[in-house]
């Protein structure tokens, strides 16, 4: 497994650039949009449309399908908008690392095309009163056309001694979670750029987001869910994939390890057995992964602001 990123968009993404020249017409507030798409082209105009009746400064149509020979043709149709297609495979987190360093805006709403956009998703008042929350991500009330409630609200616990997360779909106005679902929410992109952004070599999903997530958290960011703003999926939800493997400890290293004491973050060396338990890595290259792990917690040591054992225990209070 590659490196631990250690700035944000370290990898660099070989892909193709299209529209995005001319100014977007109707800007009504200083949010941006990234729309992940992995669906069919054939509601992306109206889509497109609706975003732009919206006044986003920017919106950022990133295709993970070269092959979709549309893209020139809405290029053309939406001039202002920036078509982004990856010419290798990539993970989502690092689509909208992509995205959100394209943007043109303080704030950036992450969606997918699974989300229903024929109708205004955000409106310039209600992203005002986001962006006086000041915090690094707000996740909005999600809904779903086929499950009439699901988790959308997570929290971290120890069971048995071992991590777990608990969730609920029950939602109230700033209440915290740990993640946002389907990495679908509101980003405060200076935020979001000094904590990394997604990192590239984890490349499970859930244990990608996870890892951004509890990384906030660890370094004193929040991340709220919020009612005055909701979208609702069109499309079957997805499903998380919690195997225990390498992604599983990567995020395992960097978040779960690390204590902190009296101003920064460390991995003990003794901690190495304890991981060694759970690796799924031969001893040789258990003792690389440490290795660059502690390298890793060392560099960002006075970043932290909390261990794992303290964000669990005060949940809620922080």
């Amino acid at each position: 497994m590659n490196t631990i990123p250690s700035i944000f968009n370290q990898r660099q993404v070989n892909r193709t650039i299209l529209g995005g020249k001319e100014p977007m017409p109707f800007v009504k507030m200083n949010v941006s949009v990234v729309l992940l798409n992995g669906n069919g082209s054939q509601l992306r105009i109206p889509m497109i449309e609706n975003l732009v009746k919206c006044g986003f400064e920017s919106i950022i149509s990133i295709e993970n399908n070269k092959e979709n020979y549309n893209i020139i043709d809405f290029s053309q149709k939406f001039p202002f908008v920036k078509f982004i297609v990856p010419l290798e495979k990539v993970t989502d987190g690092e689509l909208i690392n992509i995205g959100i360093s394209e943007s043109k805006s303080d704030y950036v709403l992450v969606i997918r095309d699974t989300i229903s956009l024929d109708l205004e998703i955000l409106t310039g008042r209600i992203a005002e009163k986001l962006e006086e929350l000041d915090i690094f991500c707000i996740v909005p009330r999600l809904k779903s056309h086929t499950i009439p409630a699901f988790p959308v609200s997570f929290s971290p616990i120890v069971e048995k001694s071992v991590f777990n997360v608990v969730s609920t779909s029950s939602v109230s106005d700033g209440q915290p979670t740990l993640y946002p679902f389907d990495k679908i929410g509101f980003y405060n992109k200076k935020k979001f750029i000094q904590l990394g952004g997604f990192d590239y070599t984890i490349t499970t999903p859930y244990w990608q987001n996870l890892d951004l997530a509890f990384r906030a958290w660890l370094w004193g960011e929040r991340i709220c869910l919020s009612t005055i703003f909701t979208l609702t999926y069109t499309d079957e939800l997805p499903r998380d994939d919690l195997s225990i493997n390498k992604s599983y400890n990567r995020f395992y290293m960097k978040n779960l390890l690390p204590r902190f004491n009296e101003d920064h973050g460390f991995i003990p060396k003794t901690s190495f057995f304890v991981y060694l338990l759970r690796s799924n890595y031969g001893i040789f290259e258990s003792i690389s992964q440490f290795s660059m792990a502690r390298e890793w917690v060392f560099k960002n040591k006075y970043r932290f602001k909390y261990d794992a054992k303290y964000l669990i225990e005060n949940w809620g209070n922080l």
